[in-house]
């Protein structure tokens, strides 16, 4: 962080969108050209700076992965905090609206962009930092195909044993069945249901459950991932927010409800949309799954095919050096002759040959 940088060092282009606590602007280092992210945090003279600003800070100074926005900066004012994020052309939300048929995607374009997110999502978990607030519009992309997690301002270090959280967290389409029903003792979890509903609404260009309020959700919920019980989700009846008058849906089968998806990619999909917190796959057993194989071979061959094309050209940049080196060689030594010639350019005369015709036959 450049603590000496000053606002006027940043130049306030377009408004990107606006938040309970700050307001994001897309802007332009004067100094050197790049575009950059200004997330504008509102300051109260009372209350001071925002505690998810605070906690978004602290995370994002850790948080350094190719599949997370950088942080560049923080700056702060009597009235203002700005934090300063690398640029990115858009987010998944918008990419779907523009780039999808209808906002589904293609096949691979889904499993490249699933792959980004549980990397990012792996990368949290394993610096003991849940995002809890997963949801297409926080998961940025750029021209590149590049995916990276965004706005952290919910996001918590967690420690062991997790039980003072919120259950007031993520949007409520993306939220997991433990958190709508009242969990508090929730952990890494929440997230790969989160990344779970994305991966389906990538696929449709519709969201998965799309409820309306907390009760709705869990209805919606149960409808496809079919009513548990307590034989089958120990602890069920205990939450905050169970209901008896809980209708008791049958589990549907997945593949019937998304036929988009092919048999691995169904089944990765019902690891992540557990009803127990405790039997959904961990992001990093999920990057491992044979579903994403092609696209690892692929990118393989990529590397492959990128490695042999520098090979090719540091060839022939040693090639044109050597050439550049023979000529060089070349005039030095056509200049030398030159210098030794005899002054006049009176050079002898040749000798005739005493051979007779036909002599060297």
């Amino acid at each position: 962080m450049d603590g000496k940088r000053h606002l006027n060092s940043f130049q306030q282009l377009e408004k990107l969108g606006e938040g309970t606590y700050a307001t994001v602007f897309k802007g332009r280092n004067r100094h050197t050209g790049e575009l950059v992210a200004l997330k504008e945090i509102h300051l109260d003279s009372e209350e001071g700076t925002p505690s998810t600003a605070i906690r978004e800070i602290s995370l994002m100074k850790e948080l350094k992965h190719e599949n997370i926005v950088a942080l560049h900066d923080v700056i702060h004012t009597e009235n203002k905090l700005m934090l300063v994020f690398e640029h990115m052309d858009g987010d998944l939300k918008k990419y779907m609206d523009t780039k999808g048929d209808r906002g589904a995607l293609q096949p691979m374009v889904i499993k490249s962009f699933m792959y980004q997110l549980l990397k990012g999502i792996d990368f949290c978990h394993q610096n003991r930092v849940l995002h809890r607030d997963l949801k297409p519009q926080n998961l940025l992309i750029n021209n590149k195909g590049s995916l990276k997690l965004g706005d952290f301002g919910l996001a918590r270090a967690f420690g062991i044993p997790v039980n003072t959280f919120s259950n007031e967290v993520v949007t409520l389409w993306y939220r997991a069945p433990d958190v709508l029903l009242g969990s508090r003792t929730y952990n890494t979890s929440i997230d790969i249901w989160s990344a779970g509903c994305i991966m389906a609404e990538m696929y449709t260009g519709r969201p998965l459950f799309p409820g309306t309020t907390n009760e709705d959700q869990i209805v919606r919920i149960f409808r496809i991932m079919g009513t548990p019980s307590d034989r089958t989700w120990p602890g069920f009846s205990q939450f905050p927010e169970y209901k008896k008058t809980f209708h008791t849906y049958a589990t549907q089968d997945l593949r019937q409800i998304l036929p988009q998806i092919d048999a691995a990619g169904i089944d990765l999909l019902g690891r992540m949309l557990q009803l127990r917190p405790e039997m959904r796959i961990s992001a990093h057993d999920a990057l491992k799954h044979p579903w994403f194989n092609d696209l690892i071979m692929q990118q393989h061959h990529h590397q492959q095919q990128q490695q042999q094309q520098q090979q090719q050209q540091q060839q022939q940049q040693q090639q044109q050096q050597q050439q550049q080196q023979m000529q060089q060689a070349a005039q030095v030594q056509a200049q030398q002759a030159h210098a030794a010639a005899p002054a006049g350019g009176q050079y002898p005369q040749a000798v005739p040959s005493q051979a007779q015709p036909y002599d060297n036959y």
